[in-house]
């Protein structure tokens, strides 16, 4: 019976170390067995897919069980900044302190940063150093003691949340430009003017970059030299995030429709139109299912493939946090002051908690943990019942 019991132990060490030695294309789900499962950039990868696929602890049988870990004050609403993990810290930015960085566990502030100027950026997390966008600039901070590497600055804001992939940094700005940094020492590789403010977080894969524009469009850019490859019109301007998963993007746009792009031609595939209302929310994909929230007051999840409805959740509020995916369980804030877990099969509300005011913030999923900011100035993070 020993010898059987270390046998299968043997396999699962085995197969756990396969698994670890895999390394996954872009907007893959990833499997890890590492002590820490990371969420280090805004909606967890550079596609922004929103999907943890490496979180077990939280299931649609359990969720209903989760409780208040801790919260921190950061002085100030933190409604639009949403925090990222990496390491077994909690990353987040808000206007008074930049950013901050936490122990994931207890909550307790290992270090700030402060910033002149306005911070709703998502921090982005690589190599050991965090990035992020506050009033004109672009700063990159130790990730273990917040000591400032470089900063620079630009024409326009660029509060809003960068993207690192490939040892290139990626930030949208207010002067109408997308920029594409070295992330060693900030040195800027090339700069595409659009039409409008970039005010969302650009995804990359494949050599790409996607990036939403308020002009109405949303373009593809080579990754490495800035080139368009193309770009598409919507009716309305874009503030939603894209996604990429499988060689499509999908995108909200404020003409109160959710867009399906092939990632190569930039052709629509589908359109999922809302009941009037803006769509802000950055689309998370996972499983063959795209989840969008819309001011609507609606959380809709639509077949990837062919954005067949499958299901609509009435929120109640508006819903411009951009949704979290993981094992079953679907969250995100919104505007009736509460954070919402809804199963991502049926859209049924498993578990709230209720903040102090709005949440627009996108919650993170990591090592059995929720976190997510509030207008009403905390980060909350939330864990099982007795764990």
């Amino acid at each position: 019976m020993k010898n059987t019991a270390l046998f299968c132990l043997g396999l699962l060490l085995t197969f756990g170390a396969m698994l670890a030695a895999q390394t996954p294309g872009p907007c893959i789900g990833r499997i890890s067995n590492a002590a820490f499962v990371n969420w280090p950039q805004f909606h967890s990868d550079v596609c922004h897919t929103g999907y943890n696929a490496s979180e077990f602890i939280l299931s649609p049988a359990n969720v209903g069980n989760l409780v208040l870990d801790w919260k921190y004050n950061t002085g100030i609403e933190v409604d639009l900044a949403s925090p990222t993990v990496a390491n077994g810290v909690v990353y987040i930015s808000d206007e008074i302190k930049g950013v901050s960085a936490l122990n994931a566990s207890t909550g307790a502030k290992l270090w700030s940063f402060p910033i002149a100027g306005d911070g709703e950026s998502a921090p982005a997390v690589a190599n050991g150093v965090v990035y992020f966008g506050g009033g004109n600039n672009l700063y990159a901070l130790n990730a273990t003691t917040g000591a400032p590497l470089w900063i620079v600055s630009f024409p326009g804001y660029t509060f809003y949340s960068p993207t690192v992939a490939n040892g290139v940094v990626y930030i949208g700005s207010e002067d109408h430009n997308i920029y594409a940094l070295n992330a060693s020492n900030g040195n800027q590789l090339w700069h595409y003017t659009t039409g409008g403010l970039l005010v969302s977080s650009p995804a990359v894969a494949n050599g790409v970059v996607y990036v939403s524009s308020y002009d109405k469009s949303i373009y593809a850019l080579n990754a490495s030299t800035g080139a368009k490859l193309w770009s598409f019109a919507t009716g309305g301007e874009l503030a939603s995030s894209p996604a990429v998963a499988n060689g499509v993007v999908y995108v909200g746009s404020r003409d109160h429709n959710v867009y399906a792009l092939n990632a190569t031609t930039g052709a629509m595939l589908w359109s999922f139109e809302t009941s009037y209302f803006e769509v802000n929310s950055t689309p998370a994909v996972a499983n063959g299912v795209v989840y969008v929230g819309s001011n609507d007051g609606y959380v809709y999840a639509l077949d990837a493939a062919t954005g067949t409805k499958l299901w609509g959740s009435n929120i109640g509020a508006s819903v411009e946090s951009s949704p979290a995916v993981a094992n079953g369980v679907v969250y995100l804030g919104a505007y009736d002051f509460k954070v919402h877990a809804l199963s991502a099969s049926t859209g049924d509300e498993l578990w709230s908690f209720t903040t102090g005011t709005t949440v627009r913030s996108s919650p993170a999923v990591a090592n059995g943990v929720v976190y997510i900011g509030s207008g009403d100035g905390y980060l909350y993070a939330f864990h099982l019942l007795g764990q």
